[in-house]
């Protein structure tokens, strides 16, 4: 949830949408809650345990599609106070009266429910199959993600809640649509800034005045629109002593002159008496709500210390090699997937992982002992972006084993149950390598592949590709010159097929018309004569194609 009141709304007109190489070579933290919550929603129908499957495809293609550097984050014990907003939200869905509710007392929190941590358990095993590091909080994940965005241990969070903000995250990544040519939906502190003139306190003061994840009512009569009007009157510094509600916005009999710095700005300013009015009105409403501000919610979103880490080196942030065999294994049991299925949904971040390792210190020559690399096949266009497709051979001495089968079509079927209806904004999509058999039964997979990237680890193929491409291309120019200049003589040969329009040329029957003659050969009875048909048909045609013409 995060900033009630409808808060990325507030926010929307000032996103971003990045390009498709936005995250490349990039750290970003991902808030896994936020992925696995979404399993309930994102497919419809029957998937076996959907939480690893959307974590197993969303970090294939954030590593592999992307090229980002991913660190996922748990959410740690929660507060006393976000247990009892918890409380009361399930007591408003349910109907029951709010006054019944129990209250958590300080150092009581109210742990997720066991479904839940089963379904965190199982994603995070699957996680550090993959090598990928994972994080857990003291408290709330977004906190953590938002601090090591904003000291610089990475360069974007994947979250949808608002409260990032407000535990000062520089950029926030709200949603994904793989599918598109600018598939990043991107929201920077610094636009926000530049476009309402808000910053990180002016965003704590909202969600105090509106509500948020720890107090769901904020100031009763005080909307989104009126609170953002408010903020925006006092400097970042001013804006949390201004909701005090202290001796100077208390109410006072007619007659008396408030001294509390929100009427010293309105008086410095020299504002209409309308706006002074109306700004007395909103303090008013702050002044009757009890125990406001919360000072536990303003050090909470200002505390800069939500890991279990300490000192100068941060928390220990580092990737390493996925182990296959056991991730086979894992999803075996869990997915009831098909190992080759796995291996072959497995490849495109396998090979990602090898192209920078090759690009780093290229001694390697086998792609996990099973593939080598062949060749650049061609470039690809994929939403407007160009990659290689390359080309991976299965070597020789793995030819015996059972690493690999092809999977066939119903069993793709099987594995791939998706809803028809599925939000398209999710990353859950496999990027399937295709299968290419030759002619003599050695199959090949190929993959998309960022060009940078192959260009670093394998220059001499590239080069190779280029010179081969910048080959045929001269050729196709100086074919396609000599033929705008007519000096290409047609095919006379009987094997040649012809184009198109010389084909749809030679068929029209040409016939000269003699002086006072007819313009058809006739038996008399209106009826072309075949025979004279065959008589002018073009000599340059084969006997198949006449013989088409005759019966057609």
């Amino acid at each position: 949830m995060g900033v009630g009141g409808n808060f990325w709304d507030l926010l929307k007109p000032y996103a971003r949408t990045e390009g498709f190489d936005f995250l490349r070579n990039k750290r970003v933290v991902v808030d896994l809650s936020f992925w696995i919550v979404q399993h309930e929603t994102a497919i419809k129908t029957h998937v076996r345990k959907p939480h690893i499957r959307l974590t197993f495809f969303r970090t294939i293609n954030l590593f592999s599609k992307f090229g980002a550097f991913p660190v996922f984050v748990l959410d740690g014990t929660p507060s006393p106070l976000k247990s009892q907003a918890r409380i009361a939200r399930f007591f408003r869905a349910s109907g029951i009266d709010l006054s019944d509710f129990p209250v958590a007392e300080e150092g009581i929190s109210v742990e997720r429910n066991g479904a839940f941590s089963k379904c965190v358990r199982e994603c995070v095993e699957l996680l550090e199959l993959f090598g990928l590091p994972v994080v857990k909080a003291k408290g709330e994940a977004e906190a953590l993600c938002a601090q090591l965005n904003s000291e610089g241990y990475v360069d974007a969070c994947i979250t949808a809640d608002s409260d990032a903000f407000l535990y000062g995250a520089k950029c926030v990544i709200k949603c994904i649509q793989p599918n598109s040519k600018e598939p990043f939906e991107c929201y920077r502190i610094s636009d926000i800034e530049a476009g309402i003139g808000l910053k990180r306190k002016h965003l704590i003061a909202i969600s105090l005045l509106v509500g948020n994840d720890h107090d769901l009512d904020g100031v009763q009569g005080i909307g989104l629109d009126t609170a953002l009007r408010f903020v925006q009157a006092f400097a970042e510094d001013e804006i949390l002593n201004s909701t005090s509600n202290g001796e100077g916005c208390m109410k006072k009999p007619d007659g008396f002159k408030c001294d509390c710095p929100s009427c010293g700005v309105a008086q410095k300013e020299k504002e209409q008496k309308k706006q002074e009015n109306w700004r007395m009105k909103v303090c008013n409403k702050i002044a009757m709500q009890s125990n406001f501000p919360n000072e536990k919610i303003i050090a909470m979103y200002l505390c800069d210390n939500h890991g279990y880490f300490a000192g100068k080196d941060g928390p220990c942030i580092s990737w390493g090699s996925p182990k296959t065999e056991m991730l086979v294994d894992f999803l075996a049991f869990n997915q009831i997937w098909e190992p080759s299925y796995i291996r072959r949904m497995m490849f495109p971040m396998l090979s990602t992982i090898f192209l920078r390792e090759m690009a780093v210190n290229p001694v390697k020559t086998l792609l996990y002992g099973q593939y080598e690399f062949d060749s650049v096949l061609r470039v690809k266009i994929r939403y407007g972006h160009p990659f290689y497709l390359v080309k991976w051979i299965k070597v020789a001495s793995a030819l015996g084993s059972a690493m690999y089968t092809i999977p066939t079509e119903e069993s793709d079927r099987q594995q791939n149950v998706i809803a028809s209806d599925e939000s398209p904004n999710l990353l859950e999509g496999p990027d399937v390598p295709e299968i290419h058999v030759d002619e003599e039964g050695c199959f090949y997979l190929l993959t998309d592949e960022n060009m940078d990237l192959v260009q670093a680890a394998f220059p001499e193929k590239v080069d190779s590709f280029l010179r081969e491409k910048e080959l045929k291309e001269s050729k196709r120019r100086k074919s396609s010159s000599l033929r705008s200049e007519g000096t290409i003589e047609k095919p006379e040969s009987k094997g040649v097929q012809l184009s198109i329009t010389e084909f749809y040329r030679s068929t029209k029957v040409q016939i000269q018309v003699k002086p006072g003659g007819s313009d058809k050969a006739s038996d008399g009875s209106g009826v072309e004569n075949s025979k004279g048909k065959r008589e002018v048909s073009s000599p340059n045609l084969s006997k198949s194609v006449r013989r088409r013409l005759l019966f057609n």
